[in-house]
């Protein structure tokens, strides 16, 4: 059984380091997954945690490759946030993830360029976190992403947008 948390309790809690991937194909849209667990319609950018040792860059092609199936060779890195971007979790969610641990995560993003083809995509892999992807227009990502990331969101595309 899970147990309640009090607010007072999770705002001690640390947040998760994490990284964000924004990963870009030739026409300038954006890869999103529908999410397998948790939310009916929450779609997200793939991200992941840092594992010791791991520096960004290492964690973002790890990432990639363990929630997409594209290998290193398909993508250039073009970009990091200039900070860590930091969101918090529902207070309901908290006690059932990463067993309430963290109270949220606190990501640096790596914008990718994406160089293959969408059949190189397999979103199908042993810890499978999507059942399905699209790309979107950057300018539509916003209205598909679960409110509480939005913030993180905005921010991450502000900062790549002249980029994409």
């Amino acid at each position: 059984m899970v147990r309640t948390m009090t607010p007072d309790e999770i705002a001690k809690l640390p947040y998760r380091p994490c990284v964000g991937l924004m990963i870009i194909n030739p026409d300038g849209h954006v890869f999103v997954g529908q999410r397998m667990d948790r939310f009916q319609d929450a779609w997200q950018m793939p991200q992941g945690g840092i594992d010791p040792g791991e520096d960004v860059e290492t964690a973002a092609l790890r990432e990639l490759a363990e929630e997409t199936g594209i290998t290193p060779d398909l993508v250039a890195i073009e970009a990091e946030t200039a900070q860590w971007l930091p969101y918090d979790l529902p207070h309901d969610i908290v006690p059932k993830i990463w067993k309430g641990r963290f109270r949220g995560q606190e990501q640096k993003w790596v914008l990718l360029r994406f160089h293959g083809r969408d059949d190189q995509i397999d979103i199908v892999q042993p810890h499978q976190e999507f059942s399905t992807w699209k790309w979107v227009a950057p300018e539509d990502v916003l209205a598909t992403i679960v409110p509480f990331k939005r913030e993180v969101y905005a921010r991450v595309l502000d900062e790549f947008g002249p980029k994409i």
